[in-house]
């Protein structure tokens, strides 16, 4: 007999999830947050990888100062930004939450940038997103911050899913996953084109072009690049899961945390979480101009590859926080005092690209 979840989602996906005039969910969701005992089963290879990846780039940070060549150390972050965008605008954004809607060529792009990223294909990586935004921090979570920080920075990879996430995520509904030639397209080639992404052309490119080494280039761009990488989004999983205020929704677990974003430049995930078909990273487009993902997605929409991009309204998200916040908005919003009418004035409540839709 499969496992029992709770079929009420602890969270919402996109704007038609949305069940009353706020924005608001009808069901206080903190009953349902709870980490069962259970003992894991672990898997040796992922363990074995991961230490290999995190010893690797200690060696890697220490050739970055003292034999690298600057060219080498410039690549490897532009390699970054790329895979951060392809995942952030791509996977997360786009494909997942349906914030904004791609053209063809810009889809191709994301998708490309999504695979030298390698945090699995474009289809299993929103599978398993759109199941952690609906069963927030339940048993029905991957990565579960009930479980600990640990657990949800990385642990969840080193042990096999649980039968509550395998459950849960046969409820997600992946309908427009399948229908999208991109998604299948990258689904079926993957295991092909991720190792030629991810590791031969990051290694080959600075060896080739600026006749740097071959162990600089391997551990750099490639190793370091992407060990960065990865633990920047399980340090949203993880420490925006556990620290931070919650100013719009008190009965969800994530954060807002400007530690979290100063390093990640994803940390106000309390809002995130509560308007998850909001493509801004916060209300408040002074820190969406720092966030190169939103950047990106500014600049697609202004030559055209991006459009139809959703946002919620200042007086939406105001309601919204007065009734399910933690008495913090005036900490993280527009009502924040170092906000004076003259910077509200100046950046606006709400950015005005064309082609965005209210939610």
């Amino acid at each position: 007999m499969p496992p029992q979840v709770d079929p009420t989602p602890s969270g919402v996906l996109f704007e038609s999830d949305t069940q009353t005039s706020d924005l608001g969910l009808a069901k206080d969701v903190s009953v349902l947050k709870h980490a069962s005992p259970r003992k894991h089963e672990y898997v040796w290879f992922n363990i074995s990888w991961f230490l290999f990846l995190h010893i690797s780039s200690l060696y890697g940070l220490y050739l970055v100062f003292t034999s690298a060549k600057w060219q080498t150390n410039v690549f490897a972050f532009a390699v970054h930004l790329m895979c951060a965008i392809g995942i952030g605008a791509g996977s997360h954004r786009l494909w997942t939450h349906r914030s904004f809607k791609a053209r063809t060529p810009l889809r191709i792009v994301l998708m490309i940038w999504q695979t030298m990223g390698f945090q699995d294909c474009i289809f299993e990586w929103a599978r398993d997103h759109r199941t952690h935004h609906k069963y927030a921090d339940t048993d029905a979570d991957p990565h579960n911050a009930e479980r600990g920080l640990f657990f949800s920075h990385m642990g969840w990879l080193c042990c096999k899913k649980s039968p509550e996430v395998i459950e849960g995520g046969k409820r997600i509904d992946l309908t427009d996953l399948y229908a999208d030639p991109v998604v299948m397209f990258q689904r079926k080639h993957y295991l092909k084109m991720m190792p030629l992404l991810c590791f031969v052309l990051p290694t080959v490119v600075p060896v080739y072009f600026w006749n740097e080494t071959w162990v600089n280039a391997f551990f750099i761009p490639t190793i370091l690049r992407y060990t960065c990488g990865i633990n920047i989004v399980w340090s949203v999983n993880s420490f925006a899961h556990t620290f931070g205020y919650r100013p719009y929704d008190k009965s969800l677990n994530p954060r807002e945390n400007i530690g979290v974003w100063m390093i990640c430049v994803e940390g106000f995930h309390n809002y995130h979480h509560t308007f998850p078909w909001d493509y801004r990273a916060t209300e408040l487009p002074l820190y969406n101009m720092l966030t190169p993902t939103i950047m990106f997605i500014d600049l697609m929409a202004k030559i055209g590859q991006a459009y139809d991009l959703k946002y919620v309204t200042p007086e939406i998200i105001k309601q919204r926080s007065q009734r399910t916040g933690d008495g913090t908005h005036h900490l993280w919003g527009w009502d924040d005092p170092e906000f004076t009418e003259k910077l509200k004035e100046k950046y606006g409540a709400v950015s005005h690209s064309e082609g965005r839709k209210q939610a």
